[in-house]
């Protein structure tokens, strides 16, 4: 480590770094560089963004005392030089493992982290409240929140800020615009009036103004005009965030470290709200993730020497599946509209953007807007599929309820990474859609035990003139044939084995565990395939005749499809004993699928453990 890395093999925490002279940074920021591709290539995670924001990270660190001073990132995954920086170095092999380094900050695991997040655009409302702290308590404390790779795209950063420049309060936001984001004025004279108007002159010159100009309040106004005007002559998206009252500077190149260091110094007493606007690349620094930042944004482990990534399996995801779905029924049909909140890549429809231009919109990080947006086209008589994460679906449940459910439109929503999802931690588990979908009239869901059962369930719900939810897992289907799409019946299950005693009832794609139990033992096993509706001519005859019955889902137990289970026990008054395995009351941390599986009860062993355990209680 030390041949290697020589000044950031003694860097274990930002004191030592406040100790380097500032001519010695561009050469750490080399060095962190290299050790951050070096780290990620042997343990996969998120690359291209941290490479982006090393010289921002050094600059902070070195100019502010972190952690008195609070440094929040958004969106999270920009945060590894931080956390490489703050102590964890040593510890970056382990990142997103099973009790290794969380994926993104993470309170519990550093002073240095302020705030836990794994999704985006929430850092400027966490340091206003920060930055109103820090001054009824007269702390001294200065909070940055640095917000980028897309996250400002998002409606409740521009609701933050409306709010923060209404209040005055001392806080900056660092824009990091990444080439996700906005604006390409970038260049010497940029930097120079960036300086200018970050400097100790020009801000003694505006306040001193501000004074003398106060009781002349047109002469006032109109030399704010002025100001506002001037800097939006430099660069016209410094007159948005003028207008919602910050202090507007930049864009700067967030690569050069001493314009970073100028800038960031003359800001760090400045009172009242602050925006700097910087411009960095995405992949900084390494040629392909620089000329690929989507590819190389999240990696597996691979060889950075030779620049490619390794060739993904010929199996294909279910994101996959629903992509050639969407594919297939555009081909027939005009008015199916395929909607996503930046997320093209990881919800499989690459192709179908490129296929169907007019029928693709990805709103960007915008979940609720995506929903209701949806609303307006399936008013119109189209037939909207939002595509969306299900730890995504939580921020747009007001959207779900109101603007959908309420009026029974027919928008689908197709609902990836639901259950685990391994690597990404707490932030990104799909544990909770059944339990805050189920109790909404007039939606439907789905939980299909393969990708033949997935496609059957789009094609019923694209044919369905009311909301429909079908929900599926991170990662490689089963290898099923798919059939003719023709569509299943709602509210249907399907009994996958008639046995004795025991009755499994599944839902989801774990079914497969369950049949290994049930052929072993002669346990009846049902692939409920729908939560709503219940089949719940199928749970009274289970309950008539068998000893128990087993609930088997991916998702939070409280209120999921075991608790819907069970309340139509109770509603027929039928007393059975009932066992729901599922995602206990607890957040589930960084594992692979299968690690997680295994910890909570979920594959063949834990199914089989929990009934024999039952039994020789009795």
């Amino acid at each position: 480590m030390q041949n290697n890395y020589p000044l950031l093999s003694q860097i274990d925490s930002p004191d030592e770094l406040r100790l380097l002279s500032k001519d010695k940074l561009p050469e750490l920021c080399t060095e962190l560089r290299s050790y951050l591709l070096e780290s990620v290539s042997q343990t996969s995670g998120h690359l291209a963004s941290g490479l982006g924001v090393v010289e921002l990270t050094v600059a902070l660190h070195y100019i502010f005392n972190t952690p008195f001073d609070q440094l929040i990132w958004d969106v999270g995954h920009q945060a590894y030089p931080h956390k490489i920086l703050t102590g964890r170095r040593e510890r970056m092999h382990t990142i997103r493992q099973k009790n290794g380094l969380h994926p993104f900050p993470w309170r519990e695991e550093s002073p240095y982290d302020v705030l836990s997040v794994g999704h985006s655009s929430t850092s400027i409302s966490a340091g206003l409240g920060l930055a109103i702290a820090a001054e009824k308590e007269n702390a001294g404390r200065k909070t940055i929140c640095v917000i980028g790779d897309g996250a400002m795209t998002a409606g409740m950063a521009f609701e933050a800020l409306n709010h923060a420049g209404a209040l005055h309060n001392d806080m900056l936001v660092i824009l990091n615009d990444n080439e996700m984001s906005i604006s390409e004025n970038v260049g010497a004279l940029n930097n120079h009036l960036a300086r200018i108007l970050s400097g100790e002159l020009y801000t003694t010159f505006r306040e001193s103004s501000k004074k003398i100009l106060s009781g002349l309040p047109p002469i006032k106004e109109f030399v704010r005009k002025t100001e506002e005007h001037m800097k939006g002559f430099i660069s016209p998206v410094g007159t948005i965030f003028e207008t919602l009252g910050f202090n507007y500077i930049g864009p700067i190149d967030g690569h050069d470290i001493d314009e970073l260091i100028s800038t960031l110094k003359n800001m760090r007493n400045r009172k009242g709200p602050q925006l700097l606007h910087i411009m960095t690349k995405k992949g900084k620094g390494y040629k392909p993730a620089e000329q690929d930042p989507i590819s190389f944004h999240g990696v597996p482990k691979f060889d950075p020497t030779n620049g490619t990534l390794p060739q993904s399996k010929t199996t294909k995801t279910y994101s996959d599946i629903f992509g050639d779905w969407l594919c297939e029924i555009a081909e027939q049909d005009e008015k199916l509209i395929g909607i996503t909140p930046a997320m093209r890549e990881g919800s499989g429809m690459v192709e179908f953007s490129k296929r169907f231009p007019k029928q693709y919109f990805d709103v960007a990080i915008a979940e609720q807007h995506a929903v209701t947006f949806a609303t307006g086209l399936a008013i119109a008589g189209y037939k909207p599929v939002v595509a969306i994460y299900s730890s995504f679906l939580q921020r747009a449940y007001d959207q779900v309820i109101h603007d959908v459910a309420i009026q029974n439109l027919p928008v689908i929503f197709a609902i990836d990474r639901a259950g685990i999802v391994g690597a990404d931690g707490q932030t990104h588990q799909g544990a909770f859609d059944l339990s805050f979908m189920r109790c909404i009239p007039n939606l439907t869901i789905m939980t299909p035990s393969d990708e033949n059962e997935m496609r059957q369930m789009l094609y019923t719900a694209y044919k369905t003139n009311s909301p429909m939810a079908i929900r599926y897992p991170r990662g490689n289907v089963k290898g099923i044939e798919l059939q003719a799409l023709t569509g299943v019946e709602i509210g249907k299950a399907n009994k996958i084995k008639q046995g004795q005693k025991v009755a499994i009832l599944n839902f989801g794609t774990h079914l497969e565990s369950a049949k290994k139990v049930a052929e072993k033992h002669d346990y009846t096993l049902i692939d409920m395939r729908f939560v709503k509706p219940l089949d719940e001519a199928m749970i009274a005859e289970l309950a008539n005749s068998h000893e128990l019955l087993v609930t088997l889902e991916e998702n939070a137990i409280q209120g999921g499809a075991g608790s819907a289970v069970n309340e139509y026990l109770q509603k027929i008054k039928k007393i059975k004993p009932l066992i729901m395995l599922g995602i206990p009351d607890e957040f589930i941390p960084q594992a692979t699928q299968d690690e997680s599986y295994a910890d909570l009860g979920l594959d063949a062993q834990g199914i089989e453990k929990v009934i024999n355990h039952y039994f020789s209680d009795c």
